[in-house]
């Protein structure tokens, strides 16, 4: 599998695997953003699911894939911090926040910034056609965080916070897609980096979660039975999610990934209405069939 992900690295055949992969990223990671601000506690949510991932890829990182080589211990170290704050961040903006809310200005801000790293750190340049497919995009992100707002019922009171946590969200997701790319593309073996990196990541969240559980009223702690289904659940998805994106990121542009992979906004609407209660209408759909205009416009404006 590694021998075929290196060989395909910079061709046309890598390029469409990499569009393939960015969009399965999209509609997996909308699943694991309803996952988490679903039924449970986000914090608590978000730990089942880090442990959940962290020993499922153990054994895999210490005993399948290549050891890591000595240079990568500190870009481990790094990626470690950039996601452990992401991660605070976005639980906290999902307490503050309606789902519908937060999730499209995190997706919105991400992609701009992104692409803005991905020149910095890799020299990639848009073309003036991508860049309107950008604007397309965030128009209809930020059009639909705006609507959502405005139509808003729960947790007003707690709107400026979520809107504010959200935005500082955003530019972590930025930041750990440009770093993790930079990452992935520093060893050898693209499997070696996933493995050690679910590994190390999925042992911080659930000792908060866990000292957040215990402090909860008895009859107010959740069922762990239930919640590990969760984390389980989720761990599996972000095994797909996160490892999709990171390889579209070694065989293709970080910064058309980054976009592509934010029409995960138009997935998460349709979650929030179908599984979570919440509504739709004709302007909605308007605005999220900007976004998925723009993703196009992105793609089909490459050079």
């Amino acid at each position: 599998m590694s021998d075929w992900i290196l060989a395909a690295e910079g061709t046309e055949a890598g390029h469409r695997i990499a569009l393939m992969l960015a969009i399965m990223a999209a509609v997996l990671h909308a699943v694991f953003g309803a996952l988490q601000k679903g039924r449970h506690d986000p914090w608590l949510t978000r730990g089942a699911i880090d442990i959940s991932y962290g020993v499922m890829a153990a054994p895999v990182a210490l005993f399948v894939v290549p050891w890591p080589e000595p240079h990568m211990w500190i870009i481990f170290a790094t990626a470690w911090v950039i996601h452990v704050v992401y991660k605070l961040l976005q639980a906290w903006a999902y307490t503050k926040g309606a789902f519908t809310v937060v999730y499209p200005v995190v997706r919105g801000t991400g992609p701009l910034f992104a692409v803005f790293g991905a020149w910095i750190v890799f020299g990639e340049v848009f073309t003036p056609v991508q860049w309107l497919g950008v604007a397309v995009l965030l128009s209809g992100i930020f059009g639909l965080a705006l609507y959502n707002m405005r139509h808003l019922v729960a947790a007003r009171e707690t709107l400026h916070a979520a809107l504010g946590l959200a935005v500082i969200t955003g530019l972590f997701v930025a930041l750990y897609t440009t770093y993790d790319a930079y990452g992935i593309r520093a060893t050898a073996d693209p499997f070696t980096f996933l493995a050690w990196f679910f590994m190390i990541d999925g042992f911080v969240m659930p000792l908060i979660a866990l000292r957040r559980w215990t402090g909860m009223p008895p009859d107010l702690r959740p069922a762990p039975g239930p919640l590990m289904l969760r984390g389980f659940l989720g761990g599996i998805i972000a095994f797909f999610s996160f490892g999709a994106i990171m390889l579209a990121t070694r065989l293709d542009k970080v910064g058309e990934a980054a976009v592509l992979r934010e029409t995960s906004t138009v997935f998460a609407a349709l979650i929030g209405v179908v599984f979570l209660k919440e509504t739709v209408g004709p302007r909605r759909v308007a605005l999220m069939t900007l976004i998925a205009a723009g993703a196009v416009i992105v793609e089909m404006g490459g050079t």
